[in-house]
Formats: C-alpha cells, structure tokens, sequence
C-alpha cells in the first residue's frame, strides 16, 4: 500500500468515528440515576397570533349587481303613415331635441290641407250668407211682415253655419298637424339606437309598425338595482338604533364597478328607493342616479353597485379564524398577560368581512387567539407571535471544531465515572 493510499484510509476512518464520539459524548449529558428528562429536552410552548380586542368604528359593506339605464328612454314612432321618404341623422350618434330625424311623404296631407281650407272656405261663405238673411229677416219681422218662424229660421240657419264653419276650421287644423307629423323630430336629446324602418318603407300608425327608433339620454345615467326587504329592513333598525351610521349624516355614497373591473371615477347618489317590497321577488327597487358627460357607460350594461359611507359605530371584531363553534355555542380562546390560555364563550353579531362582530363575552383590551387555535389547550401557555424575539439558536459546529469539542466530552465522561 502506497503512503497516498495510506494516508486516505486514515482521514476516512476518522470522519466515520467522529459522529459515534459525538454521540458518546452528548449521551454522557443525561445521568443513569436520575431517569428524568432535562430541560432541553422538553417541548417548546406552542407558538400562536393573537388579536388584541379594541372598540372601533368598522365600515359597513353592501354591494349588488344592477343594470345602467338612461334618465329618460324614449321611443321614437310615427304620427301619420306613409311612405318614409328619408332618414336625415346618423345611427348611433347625439341628437340635440327638435332635430329633424325622419321624413314621410307629405303629398297626401298637402292635399288633404287644401282640401280642408277649401272646405272651410265655402263654409265661412254660406255663414256670411245667412248673417246677411238674418239681419233682413230681423228687420221683417219688427215691421211684422214675416211671421215668427220665419225669423226663428234664419236665427238657426246662422247658428247652424257658424258651427259649420268651426268644423271646418278643426278638419284644416287636423289636417295641418298631420302635414307638420311628416316630419319626425326628436322629442329629447340623447343618444339615438338603429333605424327599425328604412327609406322606402310603409310606415303605419299602429303599434308594431310606427316605431322607427329610439333615444336615451345618457348624462345622467340611472343604475337599477335591488335589497332585499329583509335587508332593508335591517339596515334601517340598525340606523334607527345608532348601531349604523353614515357618514356626514346624508346618505349612500354609491360607486360602480364597470364590466371590464375597472372602477367608474365618479360617485353617484340614490335617487329614488321604492315604497313597496315586491311580492313577487321579495326584493325592494332602488336606483342611484351618476353624471355621464362623456357617455363612458351606456345604457343595458351589468354593473356592481357598493353602498359607501355606512359604519358599525363602536363595536368589537374578532377574526372568523378566532371563533369555534361548539355544541355549547361559540367560544373563542383568550390570551391573559401571562401568555395562559382560557376558553371564554360569546354571543357574535354580524360577518363584517372576514371579521365577526361580538356582542357579549369579550372586552376591549383582551387578547384572543387568531392563529394556532388547534394548537392550544385550557390552562397552557404559549409563546405569542410578535410578543418577544425568539432566542437565536446557537451556530452548528464545523468538522475541525467537532474533533476537540468531542476530546473535551470524553475527559468530563471519564471524570464522571471515576467519581
């Protein structure tokens, strides 16, 4: 065998035997005689998180899915039929109100004009022509030429033609509505839909075929949405009871979330709640009102709508995390100065979040534990995360420092048993 082989067999054996010194020499630590455990060898106290209990003022979510809609929705339909000659504004865009959108044929109702004043004409002509016959017939019948009836005629052949006259007056009045109606102008200004009758068409005055388009206006922009009436309820004996308030002492702060997540930049306000819940859905229809200048949301979209503003007024919160539900109800485990664990029973009240509020059972100023509850039994004490900094364990020995720590165990062992 070389000296390089010899040499390598050496060091080999004596890193093999260095684990059994170590091993020998930390056995010596622990007597035969006295068959305990020392302190070292006991477990640690677990370790938990708690949750200092304290009165705060915890704000009050509410959130619901709605619908946008415009402040006014108005369809845009036919007065007279005809043939719908053009179409003078463009799908889609604004219209300001009084715009000219739609035009029928008027030729019709130009006749039917004319023919009314002519009408009307003739019989302004014959109301002219027994005024004329009464006032002679009234002179007769004071000079006692013509007999009573005679006079009483002529009375009633004027009354007859004034009334002749009125109507005609009404039929060239009808008549010139209807020419006006050929022309379709925009009752409001918003945002026009698609055309639902071409140019070339036949429009008539009847429900199904007079719609020609429709206008919403978008700025401001309703969203719909609705409570239910249990909730309603509720949240109104909460306020009622100073347990909720809002902020400022107003109403709701409404916001929207936009399909796409994002959230719309502008607040809004509640415009009108309804009276009634209900019977069929057993919901009550609310519906906040928000500024739309550049018509960034449109009308038909589902939105999420949050209720801001509202607060639990001075209420204590544990974590859910906290709580345990048991046959004797729900308990939680405090936390004393002494890091020693007692289970305490509580009534909860409402799930804010991830949070429930506590009714009874707690003050404020007391820990409870919040993480680790599995971990802990009544009467244990346990290491509180956060409390204190943990004792830095000591560095691990390198191999060079092994061997003469090992020398040093041997001679107190050999001490030990000359003793």
């Amino acid at each position: 065998m070389s000296a390089s082989v010899f040499a390598q067999t050496v060091r080999l054996a004596a890193t093999l035997c260095l684990p059994l010194a170590l091993a020998a020499a930390l056995s010596g630590c622990v007597t035969e005689s006295s068959g305990q455990e020392t302190a070292a060898g006991a477990p640690p106290p677990p370790e938990i998180v708690a949750h200092q209990v304290v009165t705060s003022d915890i704000p009050l979510e509410l959130a619901y899915m709605g619908q946008t809609a415009g402040s006014r929705e108005v369809e845009v339909r036919a007065r007279v039929g005809g043939i719908l000659l053009r179409r003078d504004f463009e799908e889609g865009s604004r219209v300001r109100q009084g715009q000219l959108m739609f035009e029928i044929d008027p030729a019709p109702y130009q006749a039917a004009l004319e023919q009314a004043k002519g009408t009307l004409a003739q019989a302004e002509a014959n109301l002219a022509q027994n005024k004329r016959d009464a006032e002679r017939m009234d002179k007769l019948f004071k000079g006692d030429v013509v007999a009573r009836k005679d006079f009483d005629d002529a009375r009633t052949a004027v009354e007859t033609a004034t009334a002749l006259v009125d109507s005609a007056k009404g039929k060239v009045r009808e008549a010139s509505l209807n020419l006006e109606w050929t022309k379709v102008t925009a009752p409001i200004a918003g945002m026009t839909s698609k055309e639902t009758r071409s140019e070339g068409s036949l429009v008539t005055t009847n429900t199904d075929a007079s719609l020609l388009t429709s206008i919403s206006r978008v700025d401001p922009i309703y969203v719909n949405f609705s409570m239910s009436g249990p909730e309603m309820m509720k949240i109104r004996k909460l306020r009622a009871e100073g347990k909720v308030a809002i902020t400022g002492g107003g109403d709701f702060t409404v916001r929207l979330t936009l399909p796409d997540g994002a959230d719309y930049p502008t607040t809004g306000r509640i415009n009108f709640t309804d009276t009634q819940v209900d019977a069929t859905t057993g919901v009550v229809k609310v519906r906040a009102e928000f500024t739309n200048p550049d018509g960034l949301v449109l009308p038909g979209q589902f939105v999420r709508v949050r209720l801001e503003g509202a607060h639990y007024k001075d209420v204590l919160a544990v974590p859910q995390g906290a709580v345990l539900n048991t046959q004797q109800g729900a308990m939680v485990w405090t936390v004393d100065a002494k890091n020693q664990i007692a289970p305490r029973p509580v009534v909860l009240g409402e799930t804010v979040g991830n949070d429930y509020l506590i009714e009874k059972g707690l003050e404020p100023g007391e820990r409870v534990v919040a993480e680790g509850v599995i971990k802990v039994r009544p009467g244990m004490t346990v290491t509180v995360r956060g409390d204190a900094p943990a004792p830095a364990a000591p560095p691990a020995a390198t191999a060079s420092e092994a061997a003469p720590k090992a020398a040093e165990a041997d001679k107190a062992a050999g001490k030990e048993n000359r003793s």
